[in-house]
């Protein structure tokens, strides 16, 4: 026994550290591996790898709910044209078997009337069918069935026409034996069973669809189900993406309001440098222009006419200067106005234009055409000066025409926006150099041709713009232009 227990410490020992040392070096290093990579990822990498396997999840179930959708769908149409199949069919046996009724009605009597349901059926009878092949193009037995029933349906009206015709040459002692069995009767029977047939094997597709669409249901609900688990996770990777990028956002923030500020204050030392540059430069303007004026006058008959255009001139440019400075000034301050959004009556501020531009209309012959315009919502005044501007553009350009045609309308493209257009049959321009219509000191015409300073157009474009809306062009050379601008309608207004 002392032995024995000798032996067995013996015989041992030396076994058990053999798996130990078979398995010790295998599994831990692959372990350890995939936490120490796990663990050098940073947090944003780590959900947008969670992100990743999300989102690849949801396209995975939205392409599969999107499949079983889809066979819903055509389920649905198929399911549709069975119905409509079933009901046509019952129409076509009723509409046989009342004609059927009526002609032998007919051949009994001779009452031409009864004839009423069988002419009927004739005229229908090949828009059914057209009908029927269509329900039944898609599948072949369906579609043979129906090719069958066409010819029982062609042979049995022809065979009622034959008696018909033997009726009125015969009497009701030609077709007796007719009107008791049926002129067609083996056609309607066949009839009969043909529908009988489509009306089957119809209802059986119908309810396998039934079967596949439940099952279709149950799939996409198990689905939609595990989708809004997954996004629930999606959102919360999200979450923590908003939650790491919360920090920039705020100092972009802080940044743009002090940027903001800055912007504001530049841009009351631009208001206020403007208004001295426009007071200061109005003063020797003022000069120049009276002291042109007192010395023509003192100068009187001694001056040549060449010394008094030449006053002339100075007096003319000192005026153009004058009043390009009131129409900077202007532009100046349409980007800077506060805008006041309510409805505005367009036919009303056409008319007001009109009355404001009387005096420029004394001694012109002028034809115009001016069609309803829509309300809009905008600012009066601004929209005003609009019209002030693109109508006396119009006035101007065509003072070269013995008549000129102006006219002003509206089309309403959409449900959201009108585009108003003002036309006239003046000089126009090259198309080429239309971009160069709405900027500012832009124009297309010298100064000796027509006066102006090249801003009324720029004036036009911020304000249609500061109501959002866009400003366009279209013309030819002596062949009139065309002014365009958009503008949001009333009922779009929020």
């Amino acid at each position: 026994m002392e032995s024995l227990a000798q032996e067995h410490p013996d015989t041992s020992v030396p076994v058990q550290p053999e798996p130990a040392s078979d398995s010790s070096p295998v599994s831990p290093p692959k372990a350890n591996r995939l936490k120490e990579l796990f663990a050098y990822w940073s947090i944003e990498q780590r959900v947008l790898a969670g992100f990743g396997l999300v989102f690849a999840g949801i396209v995975v179930i939205s392409a599969i709910s999107y499949r079983n959708t889809s066979v819903l769908i055509e389920n649905s149409r198929l399911d549709s044209k069975s119905h409509e199949l079933v009901q046509l069919l019952s129409s076509v046996e009723e509409a046989l078997a009342a004609a059927e009724s009526g002609h032998r009605r007919y051949l009994v009597t001779g009452d031409e009337s009864y004839l009423k349901s069988y002419r009927s059926t004739v005229e229908q009878m090949p828009e059914y069918l057209r009908y029927l092949r269509g329900l039944t193009s898609e599948g072949a037995e369906q579609r043979d069935r129906v090719e069958a029933l066409e010819r029982l349906i062609s042979r049995q009206l022809k065979a009622e026409a034959g008696a018909i015709v033997q009726r009125e040459k015969r009497g009701y002692e030609g077709v007796r034996h007719l009107a008791l069995s049926g002129a067609a009767k083996t056609e309607i029977e066949e009839i009969h069973r043909l529908v009988t047939e489509l009306d089957t094997a119809e209802q059986r597709v119908l309810h396998a669809r039934v079967e596949e669409s439940a099952g279709s249901t149950k799939n996409t609900i198990s689905l939609l189900g595990l989708g809004a688990f997954l996004q629930l996770v999606l959102l919360a990777s999200v979450y923590f993406l908003i939650h790491h990028d919360v920090a920039e956002r705020r100092r972009v923030a802080a940044e743009l309001q002090s940027r903001g500020e800055l912007l504001l204050a530049a841009n009351k030392e631009l208001e206020s440098f403007s208004y001295s540059v426009s007071h200061d430069l109005r003063a020797p303007l003022r000069h120049i222009d009276g002291y042109a004026a007192l010395l023509s006058k003192a100068a009187g008959d001694t001056l040549n006419d060449k010394a008094r255009r030449y006053l002339q001139t100075i007096s003319g440019s000192a005026k153009q200067m004058g009043q390009l400075i009131d129409d900077l000034l202007v532009f100046s301050r349409m980007g800077r106005q506060d805008m006041l959004r309510t409805t505005v009556n367009l036919d009303q501020l056409v008319k007001t234009a009109l009355h404001d531009l009387r005096l420029d209309l004394q001694g012109r012959t002028i034809s115009w055409t001016i069609h309803p315009l829509p309300n809009v919502s905008g600012d009066p005044a601004m929209l005003r000066q609009v019209f002030m501007n693109l109508i006396s553009n119009a006035l101007k350009f065509t003072t070269t025409r013995t008549e000129a045609k102006i006219e002003i309308g509206a089309v309403t493209k959409s449900s959201s926006e009108t585009e108003v257009f003002v036309r006239d049959n003046g000089v126009g321009f090259d198309m080429q150099y239309a971009h160069k219509l709405f900027g500012v000191f832009q124009r297309l015409h010298r100064n000796d041709e027509f006066e102006g300073t090249g801003i009324g157009l720029a004036n036009v474009r911020r304000i249609i713009h500061r109501h959002g809306g866009r400003t366009w062009a279209e013309g030819a050379l002596n062949q009139g232009a065309t002014f365009y601008f958009s503008l949001p309608l009333e009922r779009s207004v929020r």
